[in-house]
């Protein structure tokens, strides 16, 4: 579920609204839908059609609400300017603070989506959001780098997000030290496979000592 415009989204967004206020004391649940629906002044059949899925709908909502909040946030930076650590940290501090305004909201959904009936869920939208932020700060890899990209940012995503959600630093300081660690390593996890890779470039080709065995008189 996405944030563009369509027959619903503006009542998407009312519900949303009032449900952060309503999860920020009792989580996410059905009770949580229905009355921020009421709150917000949409009837029960159009919240259905909303939402058709319930809560796991309007979780999805509110993540592809904070993602389009870190792309609009992005616009602000010369990300041409920066280096790729510095535009995966940035973009990733702004994800996380796209969700300040409702931080014990944000707790509870972590919570239910960690929840084993909704796993896969959590799982689909972390990869939305790491492949989003690829996308926004200008990746254009399309081999084996575009998985192993957001295979990495999404632990590092993952673990500063619930880091952040138990930090009790009003600016943060515990949650952005801790990113800066994970970047870090993922910087010299690349900085090893590059390594990896030079090293292997210096080794003959192991097909063509392969075929040379099988086909002794074939010049290669």
């Amino acid at each position: 579920m996405t944030v563009s415009d369509n027959l619903y989204t503006p009542d998407r967004r009312a519900i949303l609204e009032a449900a952060l206020i309503e999860a920020d004391f009792g989580g996410w649940s059905l009770e949580t839908l229905r009355a921020a629906a009421d709150k917000a002044g949409v009837a029960r059949e159009r919240q259905r059609l909303a939402f058709p899925r319930g809560v796991l709908d309007l979780i999805e909502f509110y993540s592809a609400t904070a993602d389009a909040a870190m792309i609009e946030s992005l616009k602000g930076h010369e990300l041409a300017a920066m280096k790729v650590r510095e535009r995966v940290t940035l973009a990733v501090r702004l994800r996380i603070e796209a969700l300040a305004a409702h931080k014990p909201a944000a707790r509870a959904a972590l919570h239910h989506l960690a929840a084993p009936l909704f796993a896969g869920e959590g799982l689909k939208l972390l990869y939305r959001t790491v492949d989003t932020i690829w996308r926004a700060i200008g990746d254009t890899s399309t081999d084996f780098n575009f998985y192993s990209k957001r295979t990495l940012l999404a632990g590092v995503y993952a673990s500063t997000l619930w880091t952040w959600t138990e930090d009790m630093c009003e600016d943060g300081t515990k949650t952005w030290a801790f990113l800066d660690r994970r970047i870090e390593n993922v910087m010299g996890i690349e900085k090893a496979k590059a390594g990896l890779r030079g090293a292997l470039a210096k080794f003959p080709d192991p097909l063509k000592i392969l075929s040379a065995l099988r086909y002794p008189d074939k010049r290669t």
